[in-house]
């Protein structure tokens, strides 16, 4: 395990949001799902591109709160630009669970 300062953590902006909007991403690799999430009014709304179509239909989604780091880089992946990363653990398998609060909370908080 590397480890990192408590300044290099901080600059990490990993905030709670809501998936507003999931639809079928047939174009991917691998099997996944385009996805938009409201972060809050600073944020805003934000889309991705996620492989968690083993745990998660696109009913399931929406309304649903998440976690996503939003200062990462931009990624395209298959022609759909990736503004943030949806952050989740690996089963057993490897499928992606996705990481959330509990319970709920505003839209926007960082993560700390």
């Amino acid at each position: 395990m590397n480890t990192i300062t408590y300044e290099d953590f901080s600059r990490v902006e990993l905030r709670s949001g809501t998936v507003v909007k999931a639809e079928p991403f047939p174009r991917a690799q691998k099997p996944a799902y385009k996805m938009w999430v409201d972060f809050g009014s600073d944020i805003g709304i934000k889309q991705t591109s996620a492989q968690v179509t083993k745990h998660y239909t696109l009913e399931d989604l929406v309304g649903r709160q998440v976690m996503g780091c939003v200062n990462l880089a931009p990624r395209n992946i298959a022609g759909f630009m990736s503004e943030f990363l949806l952050v989740g653990f690996p089963d057993e398998n490897g499928a992606v669970c996705l990481a959330t609060a509990d319970p709920r909370v505003p839209n926007g908080q960082k993560l700390f």
